[in-house]
């Protein structure tokens, strides 16, 4: 006789709860992914050095048009919300205290990527593109350079390039918005 292994899948709400009831300490890095609780690798110092150019960069060249969201969460759908490191976001008078962000909020996603840059590609840009996000970053940070996904459809990016040392990469939705490469990457 064999037995149908099932995975049970928390939604949002659930994932509140359970934060609620005393399940996780203070100081775990989990996120909500299609439903399961993904513990996150720890924040590298390469990492955070990264993040920090990002916040700074992005900050100042985005502050008029776009609201910075460091290391917070974004719901995508009932059974997801990841915490990306960067994300610019539509402006918003209350700074999302009522409802966190939605994929229609965000303006510019960015994943820095020391070593889980297999699980950002294969896992987390998927659903970002079925989200609707409409571009995200990946700062490959072992591979020195940026991944720049564009224009989701049917659940894919149909835009993706490189953007190596040397070169700059500008930001679809936010006009005037362009970084180099090697500020990003140090």
């Amino acid at each position: 006789m064999s037995v149908e292994v099932v995975k049970k899948q928390f939604s949002i709400e659930d994932y509140y709860r359970i934060a609620a009831a005393g399940v996780f300490r203070e100081d775990d890095r989990v996120e909500l992914i299609e439903g399961e609780i993904i513990e996150m690798s720890p924040i590298g110092s390469r990492h955070a050095a990264c993040v920090g150019r990002l916040t700074e960069l992005l900050g100042d060249r985005a502050r008029s048009v776009a609201m910075l969201w460091v290391q917070n969460p974004v719901q995508i759908n009932d059974y997801s919300e990841p915490v990306p490191d960067v994300t610019l976001l539509r402006r918003r008078a209350d700074f999302y205290a009522h409802a966190k962000p939605l994929p229609e909020d965000v303006l510019l996603l960015v994943e820095v990527s020391d070593t889980t840059v297999n699980y950002d590609r294969k896992v987390k840009l998927p659903l970002y593109a079925r989200g609707g996000v409409p571009e995200v970053w990946v700062v490959n940070l072992s591979e020195e350079l940026i991944e720049v996904y564009a224009r989701p459809a049917d659940g894919a990016y149909q835009e993706t390039r490189l953007v190596r040392r040397g070169e700059s990469v500008t930001a679809s939705a936010i006009d005037g918005l362009t970084v180099e490469a090697d500020a990003v990457l140090g």
